[in-house]
């Protein structure tokens, strides 16, 4: 009897355990996703904080931008730019636009490239 219940507290604590494991696992997979840039809502708040600036919330320029003649984000000439060309232009910058090579990871650019596809659609 006594070594019937205490088989029992042991697979309780294992499973226990286990759903524990299992959970963390689960959180930090989760962190890791949402920290990778590659989330939208994340392209999207790094896009409002270094690119919106000049490129406009939109991707067709800001009043700063357009004084300066950033292209349209939107437009046929940078869409055909092939995902490593954009990359390229934001990690090391272009005429007046500085590089973001340090301080933007590489997965970050890549998500700024896909906030840029999806700004096509948008115009």
């Amino acid at each position: 009897m006594k070594e019937d219940i205490a088989e029992r507290h042991v697979i309780f604590v294992f499973a226990v355990l286990l759903l524990f494991f299992v959970g963390l696992t689960f959180f930090v997979v989760s962190i890791a996703r949402a920290d990778n840039g590659q989330n939208g809502a994340s392209s999207t708040s790094t896009f409002r904080a270094k690119c919106a600036v000049c490129h406009g919330q939109d991707g067709g320029g800001s009043q700063v931008g357009k004084t300066m003649n950033v292209p349209d984000l939107r437009s046929p000439a940078v869409q055909k730019q092939t995902d490593a060309e954009l990359a390229q232009i934001i990690s090391d910058g272009r005429g007046g636009m500085p590089s973001f090579k340090g301080s933007l990871s590489d997965d970050q650019i890549h998500g700024l490239v896909t906030h840029i596809r999806s700004l096509a659609s948008k115009k």
